[in-house]
């Protein structure tokens, strides 16, 4: 974004943008961005609160104000960025009600479609292409995967790589769980959220064993991929 930005004033735009590691910003010297302190996600800052997100909106409006550059100004520097939890370093508490992900998979999705429902549609599952109703099936090829059973899958498409595919399909499984709980508990913190899931569901127990299992591979795309999987 920073370099693209530099790219836009060469040609005659003026351009203003928001940058989520400020280091990077200082190095690449764009000509006007908005440091914010959030996470990868959530550039915006709290979900659901639009009030706040214009806030933001129009501090980095007001940088076009701003003629002369570079400018790197910070929106509420006394604000600290909120750390999630990685898989790693939560410990597990094993649940006593079930320790299938697909079954636990089938007990979340009232809660997913009830948020989909209120959000009008709207959801962050979809990078793989699979449907939420099918996810028993990618369940499925990665504990195989993991067994090394199955290192390819028939659901896969053409055009994702099987490390890629896994990696999207974590994504939309991260997504399904989390937004299945925010409509379920919609008074949680993204940090709970991220202790929620690696903590207490089977899936994240699955996506942690996915991340040993990958870090390991002769593959180094797959290996490549691993890194962040259990984030």
């Amino acid at each position: 974004m920073s370099v693209l930005a530099r790219v836009y004033e060469e040609q005659g735009l003026v351009t203003t943008g928001l940058v989520l590691i400020e280091e990077h910003a200082q190095r690449v010297k764009p000509p006007r961005m908005l440091s914010v302190p959030f996470n990868f996600g959530n550039t915006l800052g709290r979900p659901n609160d639009p009030e706040y997100q214009h806030e933001i909106l129009r501090a980095t409006f007001d940088l076009l104000d701003r003629e002369e550059g570079p400018v790197l100004d910070r929106f509420s520097p006394d604000i600290a960025p909120e750390l999630f939890s990685q898989g790693s370093g939560v410990a597990r508490q094993d649940s006593s009600v079930v320790s299938d992900p697909s079954q636990e998979i089938d007990l979340r999705r009232p809660f997913y479609e009830r948020w989909v429902q209120q959000n009008n549609g709207r959801t962050a599952v979809g990078l793989s292409t699979i449907s939420q109703t099918d996810f028993k099936w990618v369940i499925k090829f990665l504990q195989n995967f993991i067994g090394n059973n199955e290192l390819d899958t028939s659901i896969r498409p053409e055009q994702f790589s099987v490390a890629h595919f896994i990696r999207y399909c974590v994504d939309d499984l991260k997504a399904y769980y989390f937004e299945s709980k925010m409509y379920e508990d919609p008074d949680l913190s993204i940090t709970q959220l991220h202790d929620w899931l690696w903590a207490e569901t089977a899936v994240g127990s699955l996506i942690m064993r996915l991340a040993e299992r990958m870090r390991s591979d002769n593959n180094n795309e797959v290996k490549a991929v691993a890194f962040g999987i259990a984030r």
